[in-house]
């Protein structure tokens, strides 16, 4: 008997025996563990150690070729056949950034970002955080074949840098996890638009112009006050499409229909929000930990830990764990100190430093613009997602590390910034 036999045998015995109190118990540990605001990133991290142990196993070569089988199918001359691989990056990928760019939008309108008192540090905090880490890389990496990676340091994956916050329950401020949101936010509206300039392919007038005229269409429904959803996500979908052969990277499609949703100012619910509330779940429970799955699977060979020595390795290494906190530290600190913003609630210096490090925890979004930055080069994707996988990991036990020993100390948390 196996350990998955062993295991059902018991489950099998406990419910028969235990009766409804045992299921009972079950079955809130089932729902209390899906309700935690930490297990999008604990069930994208086992995703990380399965899609990594299958890469250096026998399976890794037909888990390769599953990529690349082409899915899909062609209608009144539209072809939609894809490989898989393309349909998680491309279009997974683009419910993903629907979903931010939902998230952007509610937040311009209620929440964090909403005026310019309440965004001023976020997003110069952000923009620190953005600007340090490319500078980092290009002084690695200018004049070789690496160069066009700049972007690749430059996110911060925004779900597994909340769930290691999030494992310092309260001994962190509340304040802290909504700053390190709203400021994971704005790093990937940067992102999307470092994207969308940098990282596009040649430039198809047509397509765009399709595009274009579909999101005006979309921005004229909003004006006439449309709720109906289906009304904004099926124009989605054609965006979707005619962005996907423009040249600029379709995932774009998705914040760009977010833009358009309604929403409200006040707390009354939205259509985006119902949109939102629908999608958080597979995005966090499917579509992350299937990229993941899909892009993590890295086979380990000799002279890979020598890479991180590379101009590629050190940009994005030292990118993400010093760039990262040094700009969203730095950037912070002048904002405050000229009087434009002022900390977090409850929050102190070491907390930001430990929350800049959080920062550098690049992950989804790093490999994605890694992807993108060397398409033809699969070597130098399989060096940098390694640096990058490297750098995330320090990155979440460094800021972990720093926020649990700055928390320790009495009411540090409560003194006045």
């Amino acid at each position: 008997m196996n350990l998955a036999e062993k295991c059902g045998f018991l489950l099998t015995i406990a419910f028969s025996s235990g009766g409804n109190e045992v299921k009972a118990t079950l079955l809130k540990l089932f729902q209390e563990f899906f309700r935690s605001s930490s297990v999008g990133g604990i069930i994208l991290f086992l995703c990380v150690i399965l899609s990594l142990l299958i890469a250096n196993s026998s399976e890794g070569t037909a888990f390769e070729e599953l990529l690349a089988v082409p899915l899909g199918f062609t209608v009144s001359g539209i072809d939609l056949n894809y490989p898989v691989l393309i349909w998680i990056n491309d279009g997974l990928m683009a419910v993903f950034f629907l979903l931010v760019g939902l998230e952007i939008k509610r937040e311009l309108i209620e929440g964090e970002l909403a005026s310019v008192k309440k965004a001023a540090l976020p997003i110069l905090a952000a923009l620190g955080g953005v600007l340090a880490p490319a500078l980092i890389y290009f002084l690695f990496n200018k004049n070789t074949e690496t160069a066009g990676g700049w972007g690749i340091p430059m996110a911060t994956d925004i779900a597994f840098a909340l769930a290691v916050i999030t494992l310092l329950g309260n001994r962190v401020p509340a304040s802290l996890k909504i700053f390190l949101a709203a400021l994971a936010i704005v790093d990937d509206l940067a992102a999307i638009v470092v994207i969308a300039v940098f990282y596009s392919t040649e430039l198809h007038a047509t397509y765009l112009a399709y595009a274009g005229v579909t999101f005006l269409g979309l921005l004229i429904i909003n004006r006439m006050g449309v709720k109906n959803l289906a009304v904004y996500l099926i124009p989605g979908l054609l965006m979707w499409y005619f962005i996907h052969h423009s040249g600029i990277h379709a995932t774009i499609a998705g914040v760009l229909t977010a833009l358009t949703i309604p929403t409200t100012p006040d707390e009354t619910e939205s259509s985006l929000e119902k949109l939102e509330h629908l999608l958080i779940k597979p995005v966090n429970f499917v579509i992350m930990p299937v990229f993941a799955l899909a892009n993590t699977n890295i086979r380990f060979e000799s002279g890979m830990v020598d890479g991180l020595s590379t101009p590629l390795g050190l940009g994005i290494l030292i990118g993400l764990v010093i760039g990262k906190p040094l700009g969203i530290s730095l950037f912070s600190w002048l904002s405050v100190k000229a009087g434009w913003c002022v900390l977090p609630e409850g929050a102190r210096w070491p907390h930001m430093i430990g929350l800049g490090i959080l920062g550098g925890i690049g992950f989804t979004m790093s490999i994605f613009i890694a992807l993108l930055s060397f398409p033809d080069l699969p070597a130098i994707s399989s060096k940098a997602k390694f640096a990058i996988l490297t750098s995330s990991v320090l990155a979440g036990l460094l800021g972990y590390a720093v926020l649990k020993t700055v928390s320790r100390k009495p009411g540090f948390a409560d003194e006045e910034s």
